[in-house]
């Protein structure tokens, strides 16, 4: 039966609001249900116009059935009824998505033959008990005006208004209470609109899952250039300004990136089936074959350029228009004292240029910034006009390679590479970025796409928070400087190919030097550091960097000091350009001790063993006035401590006061640090329960656990956490401790899955230990439970390193050769595999 049919059967036959309430969300649901199969039909605008059509036949047909349910046969002419029902916000642009709330004003006009507040609050419930998400606000015309004033949102949230349903007289009355406030004090409005824009993109930046509403370069940022183009202009729709504010062509480029990010943002409702303005990854294998795209990455790229068209589109013509408002006058005086060039200005370290200034050649674009002082700069949207539609032609002019050499020169270099970015010329001055322009990283470890990273990692090289490696970076020359900077720039180049990225960015590079006339032996360096830009984080999270063996061999690839050293540098940059905390106290201690370490080896033309490595750190131990100050035999006691891991992992003076506080423990000591990350060390002579203090403590993912037995039966654990605690959790934190020596605590493990495939026992390592990897999926708890397949098979775990990325993990475990371990290798290949 039609549902007005419906409705009218269940008033004629004085039916309950129930009854109806029930019936529209019934019918309400059906639609929901027949939603996919319409965006299958109609994507985009398209899509979201049909179903605010949909929604404003059900909030009518709602309206309707009230006032039949109120006046009965007795229905005076709706217009005579002073009530108007208005769609606002997204709902009012016929851009409501699926899921979003439905922003409903309803307006009225005081008059005493009507009960409004009765109909109103039917209305409203109707709409509540059958379903609908609805925000709303009920005003009375007169108060519009004042309640708008109060508050920029809901000023906002006016302007943008449609008629639905209701008194057209009433409607009318509003829309000039709306025209009064679109024209009341503009400057205040578009102000304060920007700088909330200016938040917004600060608290939801670029990244590889990125908010399609909110996010920089989403749907926000198109609403802001409506708004403000409405504010000024008074129009209804931003096509209006074409051949105005910009030109066809323009708004075409920008409206086809709306496109969309409309679909999208559909599409991620319904996949989700909630309100969800995140691309998170796990949606998109779905996403991708919904909009017709061969793989995620490919839509990913696609979103993510779309993104940047609408954020440069918004930067620029929202400067445009609104430069009426912010023009004062007394600074005209002091912007012609600081003109650099025909219609460009630099002022408080700040380049403007002229919108009536033609587009300028690359050249002399790059010239004027050439000219200027080598600090950082922020830039105008009207310089970042003149960027985005100058014209880069290949093959680019010797002059343009020249310019580009000085930039990288220079010691900020960083904010040119961002101007270039957000003008969306950086791939056409470095063509070798073309392939990996907008590119998603989605290995669980990276936050930008590669070309934003690269860029990143430049502003990481020119803002090194490090001491030492500053120091490092100082002492280098002005080549050498130069080398490092091209080499972060284009470690990631070869990215987006079938083949080794490291092998194709050794080989991109090698053009863009030579263009640049790099030396010689700088561009084997180049070529040297882009083949091996990973290795050194590889080599100090996944191998034991105090074995001989590994560091000859990584020695073997970098080839000399000055690439060692230039690695080092480039290494830092490339982690920093990750993620703001990616590069921590605990990796920051591993990379250093690798250089030292490989620094060491290099310097010495005879190969240095393990045993010689062990006497030399010994003989720096005796020569500290401490050591000299201990009795005999306690400094006996620290010599013969077994492991050559403890005394190459820690500093003479490190030796000496864990050595002083194992000799004062009497069951169990403990000492926390949480200053950048958790650091906990234990000295233990009574039992732990190792596997229960992990477990408790897996939330905070363990970065390395180092495990020495020292001497009188005490042993030794340093236990380094990714994240960090304070306040009450620091109490909690020590709590677990202290329970971790009662063998009666126990903590339920994860359901944590290995195969045996993972698992590789090195029986050979050397004479005294083996080393055991696990190599699998990161999983909440592994460590606990790998420890606790140790304590039941009595093994000795010397040290521990972890490395982890999102997705995948690598622990390392250096074991005692006890208990005849690798003739029974095959217990532990079951224990942890849980096949017992």
């Amino acid at each position: 039966m039609d549902l007005v049919l419906q409705i009218e059967d269940i008033i004629e036959k004085n039916g309950s609001d129930f009854e109806l309430s029930k019936l529209f969300k019934a019918y309400i649901n059906d639609y929901k249900t027949s939603l996919p199969a319409l965006f299958e039909q109609s994507q985009g605008k398209d899509f979201l116009v049909k179903h605010t059509k949909a929604l404003d036949s059900i909030i009518s047909l709602m309206y309707k059935t009230v006032l039949r349910r109120i006046f009965e046969n007795y229905l005076p002419m709706r217009g005579s009824i002073p009530i108007a029902i208005v769609a606002l916000g997204s709902y009012a642009r016929e851009q409501l998505c699926v899921h979003s709330d439905i922003d409903l004003m309803i307006v009225y006009q005081k008059n005493d033959g009507y009960n409004l507040e009765l109909i109103i609050e039917k209305l409203l419930y109707l709409a509540w008990d059958a379903g609908l998400k609805l925000g709303h606000r009920v005003h009375e015309t007169r108060d519009l005006f004042k309640a708008s004033d109060e508050d920029v949102t809901i000023r906002t949230a006016l302007m943008e208004s449609r008629f639905i349903e209701g008194s057209p007289f009433t409607w009318h009355a509003t829309q000039k209470e709306l025209n009064r406030i679109r024209l009341y004090n503009p400057k205040k409005f578009i102000l304060a609109k920007i700088e909330e824009a200016k938040i917004r993109r600060r608290k939801y930046p670029i990244s590889m899952q990125p908010n399609i509403k909110e996010g920089t370069g989403g749907l926000r940022d198109s609403q802001l250039i409506f708004w403000i183009a409405q504010t000024i202009y008074g129009i209804s729709n931003l096509k209006d300004l074409s051949q105005v504010v910009f030109t066809d062509e323009e708004y075409k480029d920008y409206r086809i990136a709306l496109e969309l990010l409309f679909r999208v943002r559909s599409a991620l409702h319904l996949i989700a089936n909630k309100q969800e303005d995140r691309l998170l990854l796990e949606y998109m294998p779905e996403m991708s074959k919904m909009l017709g795209f061969k793989d995620e990455r490919k839509m990913a790229t696609k979103v993510l350029e779309a993104g940047w068209r609408i954020n440069n589109f918004t930067q620029i013509f929202v400067k445009k228009m609104v430069r009426p408002y912010l023009l004062d006058r007394s600074n005209i005086s002091k912007f012609k004292k600081h003109r650099i060039a025909k219609g460009i200005y630099e002022y408080d370290s700040r380049l403007f240029a002229s919108y009536n200034l033609p587009i300028q050649p690359i050249n002399h674009l790059l010239s004027v910034i050439v000219s200027l002082g080598d600090k950082d700069y922020n830039f105008d949207a009207g310089f970042l006009n003149q960027f985005t539609y100058t014209t880069v032609s290949h093959p680019l002019h010797q002059k343009t390679y020249s310019l580009l050499k000085e930039l990288l020169k220079r010691e900020n270099m960083y904010c040119f590479l961002k101007l270039f970015y957000d003008a969306g010329i950086f791939h056409e001055l470095f063509s070798s970025f073309r392939k990996v322009t907008h590119l998603p990283q989605f290995d669980g470890y990276h936050t930008y796409p590669v070309d934003i990273h690269s860029i990143k990692c430049v502003e990481a090289l020119e803002n090194i928070k490090d001491p030492f490696i500053k120091n490092l970076y100082t002492s280098l020359d002005e080549d050498e400087r130069l080398l490092l900077k091209i080499v972060v720039l284009f470690h990631d180049a070869g990215k987006g190919r079938t083949q080794d990225h490291s092998e194709v960015g050794a080989k991109i590079i090698v053009p863009f030097a030579k263009k640049i006339k790099l030396k010689e032996e700088d561009l084997e360096r180049a070529v040297t550091l882009i083949k091996h830009h990973i290795l050194m984080s590889s080599v100090a999270f996944k191998e034991n960097i105090h074995n001989e063996k590994n560091l000859y061999k990584f020695m073997s690839s970098i080839q000399d000091n000055k690439n060692l050293k230039l690695l080092y540098i480039l290494t830092y940059a490339d982690i920093n350009g990750v993620a703001g905390n990616t590069y921590n106290a605990f990796n920051s201690k591993l990379l250093y001790d690798l250089y030292t370490s490989a620094l060491e080896v290099s310097q010495n033309s005879n190969r240095i063993t393990d045993a010689t490595k062990r006497l030399n750190k010994e003989k720096k131990v005796q020569n500290l006035a401490e050591f000299k100050a201990l009795p005999k035999l306690f400094q006996t006691k620290i010599l013969r401590i077994e492991s050559n891991l403890f005394f190459f992992q820690h500093t003479p003076q490190e030796i000496i006061d864990i050595a002083i506080k194992a000799q004062e423990t009497k069951e169990y000591s403990y000492k926390i640090e949480a200053k950048e990350s958790l650091v906990i060390e234990i000295f233990r002579k009574i039992p732990i329960n190792v596997s229960y203090l992990l477990a408790s403590l897996s939330h905070l993912d363990v970065g390395s656990m180092e495990i020495t037995t020292l001497f009188d039966d005490t042993k030794y654990f340093k236990i380094e956490f990714i994240k960090n605690v304070e306040g009450d959790e620091l109490l909690e934190v020590e709590d677990i401790i202290k329970n971790s020596f009662d063998m009666s605590w126990h903590v339920e493990l994860k359901n944590v899955k290995i195969t045996r495939e993972q698992i590789v026992i090195d029986c050979e390592h050397s004479l005294t230990h083996a080393e055991l990897s696990v190599n699998t999926t990161n999983q909440r708890g592994l460590l606990a439970y790998i420890m606790y397949c140790f304590e039941q098979l009595g093994i000795n775990i010397i040290t521990a390193k972890i490395h982890s990325t999102k997705y995948k993990v690598k622990d390392t475990f250096l074991m005692e050769k006890q208990n005849d371990i690798c003739n029974n290798d095959d217990k532990i290949y079951k224990l942890l595999t849980n096949l017992n």
